[in-house]
């Protein structure tokens, strides 16, 4: 199993990749690695943040999608209807855009750090913009 480090603002995250779900996203992530950005609350999907990749092309389909994604888990939607995006579900949520609803490829899971979810939503929310960084853990 492997285990992806996540600094996002002030908060440091540990999850693992859903690599018998969704492989192909799985190994397409791990390839961007390690990856940073900036993440900002979502407009339409409730408490969730998210980085926009505007028409990056990840090369992916659907696998192991959802709309319905659970707190602390982090959704990769390779475009077409919308934008390319990730999704970082901190509390409450229906992945959906300007567009209508989405499915996202869930294809990570936090297991460290949820009592810090509600903490980093509410500071992207009321805050602004953080980097968040992605990479890989040593196992």
């Amino acid at each position: 199993m492997k285990k992806i480090i996540v600094n996002a603002g002030p908060f440091r995250f540990v999850g693992r990749l859903e690599e018998e779900k969704a492989p192909r996203t799985c190994e397409r992530f791990i390839e961007l690695l390690p990856f940073r950005n900036k993440v900002i609350h979502s407009r339409w999907s409730g408490e969730a943040v998210w980085i926009p990749l505007g028409d990056f092309d990840t090369g992916l389909t659907f696998e192991n999608h959802t709309s319905h994604a659970s707190r602390g888990d982090i959704l990769l939607y390779p475009g077409g209807f919308s934008e390319t995006e990730f999704l970082f579900v901190y509390g409450s949520s229906i992945f959906a855009s300007k567009m209508g609803q989405l499915a996202g490829n869930h294809f990570f899971t936090l297991l460290e750090g949820h009592e810090h979810l509600e903490a980093f939503g509410k500071l992207v929310l009321w805050e602004g913009a953080q980097d968040i960084e992605f990479s890989l853990a040593d196992n």
